[in-house]
């Protein structure tokens, strides 16, 4: 059988490097969004109280501060830190965290996305490696001291040389992008902003480039332009109301509804397939956001947090006082360069119709599966077998103490019955991966499981260790 599984492996299809950025972009979008409602929260307690806001309050403005410096980064830390090792990997990521945000004298953003997952991947590995050596009663005393012992030293680390050397990333990049702003050169930063998004790398360069940018930007200004960059809904639009009125019927047909997704929900995947069916309608992007952070220099207009979804309602919402008219400018000229130049480029490229409809069908798919590769690039190539059992989970009130114990002596007895490719873990019970085959409960926690897991196989016992139902489940699993 594992000769089989290595066979598929090697056989199945290598993940291009844009999949692989894909899935990068999708973690940091896993890792950020969770949190959008507290920057959101930030950015309108920094819009309504400071010193420029809407109503100036020097006591609620002393809340702006700790918000970007301590809130903020250590919620990105705890979101990264749990997504690659669980709660016992959030509060990793958020200890190391804590030395990133001490050591800094900017706030911690890229570097809360960075250490955040790698105490999640830390604290992951230790425990596979200590799987199956800890003796039984034992969980919690070493759970508790390894998190502890390794997360002091994590952020030590972070303090003295994780935080100073991104620290000094961070500074080089914005001096970088200063620079452009200064010399008025940031719209060439939609040279590469346009094509990357329509490959589904939006999510790398907002969330990974453009907010840490932004939010340390605006706790400074009030408002930051970086915000403004990749996210204007103008170009999108233009795109969208050229194929509406010079595209070809089926385009025609579909780019109405695809606007009033795209322009007032926010998402801006709805155009990527009409830049891929008609590849020269990437000028008029790359025209309409130039013009769009022209007009948001000249204006000195920027936002107070970052647009998420990138809807024309979340842009207005968070545009601080005295920058409506530089933003209102900015999404509509971008619009009408857009528009204009996407226009140009459909009344002189015009294929046949039906041609023009197969296009768009392909484009369509060709998006779907761009983006489906980006979320499994990293997926194992192998389908589960669901008659096979792998994973159970053990689980109680805490996670903690006696499903510990019972995970571990379970998984001693299915060693000893050479059955090793079972995984059995503990979990505080509202914390039991979707995933789990079988779920194991106390008999007085069977409601409260099955108020989450219905559809699941629950076994319900009196004793984590020395229960019948354990042994006849062993029985089971030796006969399959």
């Amino acid at each position: 059988m594992n000769d089989q599984i290595g066979m598929e492996e090697t056989n199945a299809p290598k993940s291009s490097v844009r999949a692989k950025i894909q899935a990068m972009g999708g973690f940091l979008t896993n890792m950020v969004i969770p949190n959008i409602g507290a920057f959101i929260a930030w950015g309108i307690l920094t819009a309504l109280f400071i010193e420029t806001g809407w109503m100036p309050n020097e006591d609620l403005a002393a809340m702006v501060d700790p918000t970007i410096t301590y809130l903020l980064p250590l919620l990105l830390a705890y979101t990264g830190g749990r997504l690659v090792g669980g709660q016992r990997g959030a509060v990793m990521g958020s200890i190391g965290a804590m030395g990133l945000i001490i050591g800094a004298d900017i706030p911690m953003f890229l570097g809360a996305m960075i250490v955040g997952p790698l105490g999640g991947l830390i604290i992951k590995q230790f425990d596979r490696l200590i799987e199956d050596k800890v003796r039984a009663g034992f969980e919690m005393l070493v759970n508790n001291f390894s998190l502890g012992i390794i997360g002091f030293f994590l952020m030590i680390l972070s303090y003295t040389i994780i935080g100073p050397v991104i620290e000094s990333a961070n500074n080089g990049l914005t001096v970088a992008i200063e620079a452009l702003v200064e010399t008025g050169y940031l719209p060439l930063l939609s040279l590469l902003n346009e094509p990357a998004k329509v490959l589904f790398l939006n999510n790398v360069i907002d969330q990974g480039i453009y907010y840490p940018l932004g939010f340390q930007q605006s706790a400074d200004l009030g408002q930051s332009i970086y915000f403004t960059v990749a996210s204007n809904p103008g170009p999108g639009l233009g795109l969208l109301l050229a194929f509406t009125f010079f595209g070809t019927k089926t385009a025609r047909r579909t780019a109405p509804g695809a606007i009033i997704i795209h322009f007032f929900g926010g998402i801006h995947e709805l155009y990527f397939p009409y830049v891929l069916m008609r590849p020269l309608t990437l000028l008029g992007m790359i025209a309409g956001a130039m013009s769009g952070i022209a007009t948001f220099q000249f204006f000195d207009a920027g936002l107070v947090a970052g647009p998420s979804p990138g809807s024309i309602f979340a842009y207005l919402g968070l545009t601080p006082p005295g920058n409506f008219v530089g933003i209102i400018s900015g999404v509509v000229i971008a619009t009408i360069v857009s528009f204009v130049v996407t226009s140009l480029i459909l009344k002189f490229t015009k294929g046949p119709e039906d041609q023009e409809k197969d296009n768009l069908t392909e484009s369509m798919k060709k998006s779907k599966a761009m983006k489906a590769e980006g979320k499994q690039a990293f997926a194992p190539s192998e389908e589960k077998d669901v008659k096979t059992v792998n994973k159970i989970s053990f689980a109680c009130d805490a996670g903690a103490g006696s499903s510990a114990l019972g995970a571990t002596t379970f998984r001693k007895k299915l060693k000893k019955e050479n059955i090793n490719d079972i995984e059995v873990k503990h979990f505080r019970i509202e914390d039991v991966p979707t995933d789990s085959d079988i779920i194991v409960v106390h008999k007085n926690l069977l409601d409260r499981a099955r108020l989450t897991f219905e559809d699941k196989e629950i076994i319900t016992i009196e004793n984590y260790i020395g229960d019948p139902k354990l042994d006849d489940l062993i029985e089971k699993l030796k006969e399959k």
